[in-house]
């Protein structure tokens, strides 16, 4: 049985020159015999850049649902997200897409536009969503931005442990593709994994420890962990709401 293709999500706002820094990813990170592909969404507008992605495919966000086949011949394929779309509502439905594809996830890569990001302080919730998802940030479109805003944004991650690495971008290029393209997992996020962890709960709704002792003859209830972006409230809307990235782009 053929192995299955190394998957990248690439996350991030329409303008974030994705393609571009895509484009030095492949040309320095991968080995000769490797087979790239790169899945773009339907929607985003023609580039320069994509005459130097390899095996470029279209994908389709419509109603809520990805259209589109995992190229099987690839090794590495590359999905880039629809950039105007809630990064949640396409990682919830991908994660389903990609098991029913036969892809294996490699690593959820973000890349910030940092002049979009420093103009519109309400999109720190947006990337927060991404970073929460992601193994490794690129910080692209830094020119003009003050390097305080820098500082401050990664600080922001680091004072809530986030154990993703974050990494400039220069003219396009990134310092290190190899290591970019490791496919050592770095996320907060479990939706990934092929075993998630388990809550252990009693009747009344308490967590406990799996080896926790209960009184008498006491139910416990176990339930496998819920990815916080995902969680809806009783009216079936999500507990945390994102920004509509249309609205600033």
């Amino acid at each position: 049985m053929a192995e299955k293709p190394l998957v990248y999500l690439i996350l991030g706002a329409a303008g974030s020159g994705r393609r571009q820094v895509l484009t030095d990813l492949l040309g320095d990170g991968l080995v000769a015999t490797d087979r790239p592909a790169v899945m773009l969404a339907a929607s985003e507008t023609a580039d320069e850049a994509d005459a130097t992605l390899p095996a470029l495919t279209r994908w389709s966000w419509t109603d809520g649902m990805i259209t589109g086949v995992l190229p099987r011949e690839a090794t590495h394929v590359f999905f880039v997200s629809e950039g105007r779309e809630n990064p949640v509502e396409q990682i919830e439905v991908f994660v389903a897409w990609l098991e029913a594809q036969g892809g294996q996830i490699a690593r959820v890569i973000t890349i910030v536009n940092c002049q979009l990001a420093e103009k519109h302080s309400a999109l720190l919730a947006w990337y927060e969503a991404c970073v929460h998802f992601s193994d490794i940030v690129l910080l692209n479109r830094r020119e003009g931005v003050a390097n305080k805003w820098m500082s401050d944004f990664q600080a922001h991650f680091k004072k809530q442990f986030v154990p993703c690495l974050f990494e400039l971008v220069k003219q396009g290029q990134v310092k290190n593709p190899a290591l970019t393209l490791d496919p050592q997992p770095r996320r907060m996020s479990h939706v990934f994994d092929d075993e998630q962890d388990w809550i252990f709960k009693t009747p009344e709704g308490e967590v406990i420890e799996e080896d926790e002792e209960t009184e008498g003859d006491e139910e416990v209830e176990a339930t496998r962990e819920e990815e916080p972006y995902f969680a809806r409230d009783a009216a079936h809307r999500r507990v945390k709401r994102l920004p509509d990235i249309r609205q600033y782009l």
